[in-house]
């Protein structure tokens, strides 16, 4: 299976479980691999067929802007799914990076990173 990655989606989201999250918000990064077979779009050099990276990068910003949960296991896998509806796209692997989350001693990051297939 063929991946194309796309790194470092930031987008602003009211996720968490602290009001102060809920009402203020934070950025978010998202690193995405899509697994799918380039083969055929490549023997034809057509965009139609195989995942146009532009559109899903806006659909997963949509997804983090979009509607608040409590945790990013929740906002990856609502990811992983918008991902999963476009055709030939077979596998995705999702990273959300919450950089600023609430934790009393310093830290670089927060990650998790999910992986989701058709199967």
């Amino acid at each position: 299976m063929d991946r194309v990655a796309l790194r470092g989606l930031k987008a602003r989201g009211h996720h968490g479980v602290f009001p102060k999250e809920r009402e203020e918000g934070q950025t978010f990064i998202v690193d995405l691999v899509l697994g799918l077979d380039t083969r055929p779009a490549a023997a034809d050099d057509d965009l139609s067929k195989t995942v146009h990276y532009g559109i899903v990068a806006e659909e997963v910003v949509a997804v983090v802007e979009g509607d608040p949960v409590d945790l990013i296991e929740t906002l990856a896998e609502r990811i992983a799914r918008t991902c999963l509806k476009h055709e030939g796209v077979q596998e995705v692997e999702v990273c959300v990076h919450k950089p600023d989350a609430p934790i009393t001693v310093p830290f670089d990051d927060v990650t998790v990173t999910i992986t989701r297939s058709r199967v």
